[in-house]
């Protein structure tokens, strides 16, 4: 069996994006996430062994414009004056990254400040792999954002996502 659909890298990115529309917020966060470009696939929570987390910048370095991307990805939006919103990827990491798999929560609120979102998130990780291994993982990460909705309304979208390199 060929494993050349096993991603070997993966980065974390996120943002914020407002317009008049919803359709356009998202865009505006894609942009500000610099994933704009990339057809997204979501696909749910694995870290592959032998994964290696990366910078953004080298990351990106490495996609064309127009590539299929595969992404783990938390999405949230809202037009209520004054709301706020959270989106927020945790990260559980096995002791072992060269056998074990780790694991993505994706986690996204209403109220939750980036902080709260966030600690959320790796909390979720965190038990969702180990409920699976019954191992403690060797740490844990989050990638968050918020926002709050202006008093105009305009669509607010958040985004934090982890995006994946096939090499």
């Amino acid at each position: 069996m060929t494993r050349v659909f096993v991603p070997k890298k993966v980065f974390f990115t996120c943002g914020v994006g407002r317009d008049s529309e919803y359709l356009g917020s998202f865009e505006m966060a894609l942009r500000a996430a610099k994933i704009e470009c990339y057809n997204l696939v979501t696909v749910s929570s694995i870290l592959p062994p032998k994964c290696r987390i990366i910078q953004r910048d080298e990351g990106i370095a490495d996609l064309d414009p127009g590539s299929i991307v595969f992404t783990v990805m938390s999405r949230i939006s809202s037009n209520e004056p004054h709301r706020r919103i959270s989106a927020s990827i945790g990260v559980a990491i096995p002791e072992n990254m060269e056998k074990e798999w780790g694991y993505f929560a994706e986690h996204h609120a209403f109220g939750d400040g980036k902080e709260k979102a966030g600690r959320y998130a790796e909390e979720l990780a965190y038990r969702m792999y180990q409920s699976i291994t019954d191992k403690t993982p060797r740490k844990t990460l989050n990638i968050t954002d918020s926002a709050i909705v202006d008093e105009d309304g305009r669509w607010t979208t958040v985004i934090a996502a982890s995006i994946f390199i096939m090499e």
